[in-house]
């Protein structure tokens, strides 16, 4: 980041005023400002990689401390200006309802609509050129989970909430589901205090995770998270956790929708963050069959998209495995079972014998054995 002319310090406070109130014309629900100091969550981030607790996510620790080190990864970086956008679409069935009837996909909220990734960074864009306006030229990048950064620890230094007991941010006027975006800028804009940590004693969302993949206040084990297996995770699911998935395809929201924070969540009025293609109540049949052509076509602009279709039947092969015996969805199944895909084979494989065996007769205590 080059060195550039900066208006003196008293003009600071009023752009920090005046670039709030850009940022919320341009959509975004909240926003902060940090110092890049992330000396704490540094050591959690190197203690949990010796751990080998991120799995298969070899990427964590391909930028050794510069994720938790925003004037190294940046050189010239001064503050963090952290903005905070509201994702759950409205008018959403609840997710127990969806998660109970095992013939129906469940997908993370977040992903129900268009991709955020190109939206929120054309957004900081544009407020960074808002701020060019009016500061002349000065040194900037925008992150929208686009490189190394702790975007968590940022929004929580920056006052727009606490990390949960699930590793999450959390607002005590929004909860948790909303997407984060930083912008890195060498102008030495006033700081904001971080809030109170308010989870307290509640440990609902450790209790919920169906893999125990929370261990402990903020400890998650990657490698038994839902959200990890199926969207990060390229390779085999592990057997052993393939049962706790259920009917849950891409993501896991479990740990949110129990927390009591989120009662105070805000739908979000952006069009692009709604459900489409009927992704909010499709049945696992239905996205099983979807050829490549169509998975491509239906997962357009879609967060989706980057799991590719091998790893999507891999997670629908798993869900259905979980499901009721239906003749429909051993039909399905069946016709799988060539497949190029060693991976798909596999859990194609999984399932049927999963079905197959929850239609075999129970045997009494006074029925004879053989």
């Amino acid at each position: 980041m080059a060195e550039t002319a900066q208006p003196a310090m008293p003009d600071m406070e009023r752009l920090a005023v005046a670039l709030r109130q850009w940022a919320e014309a341009l959509g975004f629900d909240s926003v902060g400002i940090a110092k890049p100091a992330l000396a704490e969550d540094e050591a959690h981030l190197l203690r949990w990689l010796k751990a080998g607790r991120h799995g298969t996510m070899r990427w964590m620790g391909r930028h050794g401390v510069k994720r938790a080190r925003p004037d190294q990864l940046i050189p010239g970086t001064a503050r963090i200006i952290s903005v905070r956008m509201d994702y759950r679409p409205p008018d959403l069935e609840a997710d127990d309802a969806i998660l109970a009837d095992r013939r129906r996909a469940f997908v993370a909220r977040y992903a129900l609509g268009r991709d955020y990734h190109k939206l929120m960074r054309r957004r900081l864009q544009q407020l960074a050129e808002q701020i060019e306006t009016t500061v002349g030229p000065f040194g900037y990048r925008a992150f929208v989970d686009s490189g190394p950064v702790l975007e968590k620890a940022l929004g929580r230094n920056a006052g727009l909430g606490w990390i949960g007991k699930n590793t999450l941010l959390l607002n005590r006027e929004a909860g948790s589901y909303f997407f984060l975006g930083e912008l890195f800028t060498d102008l030495p804009l006033p700081e904001d205090a971080p809030v109170e940590d308010l989870c307290g004693s509640c440990r609902a969302c450790i209790d919920v995770c169906p893999t125990q993949a929370i261990t402990g206040p903020r400890q998650l084990d990657a490698r038994r998270c839902i959200s990890y297996l199926t969207i990060e995770h390229e390779g085999s699911i592990p057997e052993a956790l393939r049962p706790s998935i259920g009917n849950r395809v891409f993501g896991c929201d479990d740990c949110q929708a129990v927390c009591p924070w989120n009662r105070y969540a805000q739908p979000t009025d952006e069009a692009d963050f709604h459900p489409r293609h009927g992704l909010e109540h499709a049945s696992l049949i239905e996205l099983f069959r979807w050829d490549e052509a169509t998975f491509l076509k239906r997962t357009e602009g879609s967060a989706i998209r980057r799991l590719g279709h091998e790893r999507w039947l891999r997670n629908l092969a798993v869900a259905l495995g979980n499901g009721p015996a239906d003749p429909e969805a051993i039909q399905a199944l069946s016709e799988r079972l060539e497949h190029p895909s060693d991976l798909v084979r596999e859990h194609v494989d999984w399932a049927l014998r999963q079905l197959q065996s929850a239609t075999l007769p129970s045997v009494t205590s006074d029925q004879p054995r053989g």
